[in-house]
């Protein structure tokens, strides 16, 4: 598949939708004094090239009780059981990510919890898959920076 050019306006629409993904069209178009239509087929065509991938929403986790954020590093018996384990801990809907790692770890997991309590019994629930050697626990104490808008913005900057 060939590399899908982006120009200024593409990266303009972009940065528009990384600062506010529910923006209209409409309201880009005029702030970039082309047409509502343009926008809409450049951003079809970025998704169709899978530049764009759906919208997120973002949830004020705290507001809904989920107060408390850990990080679990996981050791599994042995490597090939990885696609497994991935999948049993995909059942947990508290394990909000989880990546293949390499170093201490095999798999390396965020969960949401509303209080240490919650958080145990998730944690227990790992520990409890078939496969899992043992696990190391870390708690945070405060999500200090969870921005990907300025990622998105300097890779935009880099292709300009």
């Amino acid at each position: 598949m060939a590399k899908f050019k982006l120009d200024d306006i593409d990266h303009q629409i972009l940065n528009m939708l990384i600062e506010n993904t529910r923006i209209p069209f409409t309201d880009i178009a005029k702030k970039l004094l082309i047409s509502a239509g343009t926008v809409h087929v450049r951003v079809k065509k970025m998704e169709d090239a899978a530049i764009i991938k759906g919208s997120s929403l973002t949830l004020d986790y705290q507001k809904l009780g989920y107060t408390f954020i850990a990080y679990v590093g996981i050791y599994l018996q042995n490597t090939s059981q990885t696609k497994f384990v991935l999948q049993r801990i995909n059942e947990i809907p508290h394990v909000t990510v989880a990546h293949i790692t390499t170093g201490k770890f095999n798999i390396f997991c965020k969960i949401r919890a509303k209080s240490t309590t919650h958080a145990k019994e998730i944690i227990f629930k790992i520990d409890d898959i078939e496969g899992i050697y043992r696990t190391e626990t870390m708690i945070s104490l405060e999500e200090s920076i969870n921005d990907k808008k300025r990622l998105m913005h300097s890779i935009f900057s880099e292709l300009q």
